[in-house]
């Protein structure tokens, strides 16, 4: 009986084991369960029948351009994965067209990774510019920008973009003029911290959405509100949102909070337990997303959910349409790939899972 035991329990912590690799195990989880069988809370999303809704159908009728034209501003001598993984993302998802706008070191880099993003060398950092210089340098690219902008369906703003002081102020010209064209904006990494040193360049803007992980999120916080972030995450979310006068905010986390100062959401279904540097671009493309993902995914998702409130009246906003499916197909993506790669999983790898991901949810058959 003691040798029975004794096996019964080694193959408890082996199964207790495996459990905390497939993506962890703890009190709340049967409750997760239970939720979702029942239909989910109050709060959590329908993410899945979001998604379904707001995605376009494939048919020969459409042209090149109506499946959404992406444009990322970001990328420096640094960082030019961040702003490739964005563009990248949103092709992948279904959007027909990405750009880029970076600085001439970054773009050859960037160029390099994908033939099928259009680059534009177009930013400037301070170390390559005289001060006397830089209010025409400023100009040139604002104008630069003004000719491309009105053919955008959303803007990324922040990935790979930097600190530099004259990038960042070029971006913030950029910025005040995608607000004048009633252009949706996604803010994400160092253009939220541009947001948080500026709330004038989103506040009141409710096409504008910001990302931010946890260490942003109460940085947010703390400049908007004037404390720390507490245990009452919906709630304070829910003022967060509404002080900044409506602008869309989706706080990543275990279960992404979404929140445009009307109502909150949560979407906490699919997941991966890996975190690797680079998920969050992948989101911003795809109009935001869980672990970092899904910022390229919801920008993507928001200009779908746009034009599908041109054709119908919807139950919620665009922003917050498009932050729901983005995190749920993020989410969705990244739990592909820890299934295939485990440990060794990278954003390369979520990001060949997007196709796929959406297939599963949304099959192209169907519409055929």
């Amino acid at each position: 009986v003691t040798l029975y035991m004794r096996g019964y329990a080694a193959v408890i912590r082996r199964q207790q084991y495996l459990i905390r690799c497939l993506g962890g195990y703890n009190s709340n989880h049967k409750n997760r369960m239970q939720s979702a069988i029942m239909g989910g809370s109050s709060l959590e999303a329908d993410a899945l029948n979001i998604l379904r809704s707001i995605t376009p159908t494939l048919d020969n009728t459409r042209h090149k351009g109506q499946a959404g034209k992406i444009a990322v501003v970001g990328g420096c001598r640094e960082y030019t994965g961040a702003p490739y993984f964005s563009a990248i993302s949103a092709l992948k998802i279904g959007a027909d067209l990405s750009h880029v706008f970076c600085t001439k070191d970054a773009a050859p880099v960037i160029k390099s990774y994908s033939p099928e993003l259009i680059v534009h060398p177009i930013l400037e950092e301070s170390y390559s510019i005289r001060d006397e210089d830089m209010r025409g340098i400023s100009a040139k690219i604002l104008a630069e920008v003004q000719k491309w902008m009105e053919r955008f369906d959303c803007l990324v703003v922040g990935p790979g973009l930097g600190r530099d002081p004259f990038l960042l102020d070029c971006a913030s010209n950029i910025m005040k003029h995608a607000r004048q064209s009633n252009v949706p904006m996604v803010i994400d990494g160092d253009g939220l911290f541009l947001v948080t040193n500026c709330l004038d360049l989103v506040s009141g803007y409710r096409l504008a959405v910001l990302t931010p992980n946890v260490n942003e999120y109460k940085r947010l916080v703390q400049k908007v509100l004037n404390c720390e972030v507490n245990d009452d995450g919906n709630e304070q979310l829910l003022s967060l949102a509404k002080r900044l006068g409506g602008v869309t905010i989706l706080r990543k986390g275990k279960s992404d909070l979404i929140s445009d100062g009307e109502a909150v959401r949560s979407v906490s279904i699919y997941g991966s337990p890996r975190r690797c540097g680079g998920q969050g671009d992948i989101l911003s493309g795809r109009q935001v997303l869980s672990f970092d993902f899904q910022l390229r995914s919801v920008a993507v998702f928001l200009s779908w959910a746009r034009q599908r409130a041109a054709e119908a009246e919807l139950d919620m906003t665009p922003t917050m349409l498009g932050c729901i499916a983005g995190s749920v197909l993020m989410r969705k993506a990244a739990s592909l790939a820890f299934e295939n790669k485990r440990r060794s999983t990278l954003t390369t790898d979520i990001i060949e899972c997007l196709g796929r991901s959406l297939e599963d949810i949304c099959p192209v058959a169907n519409e055929m």
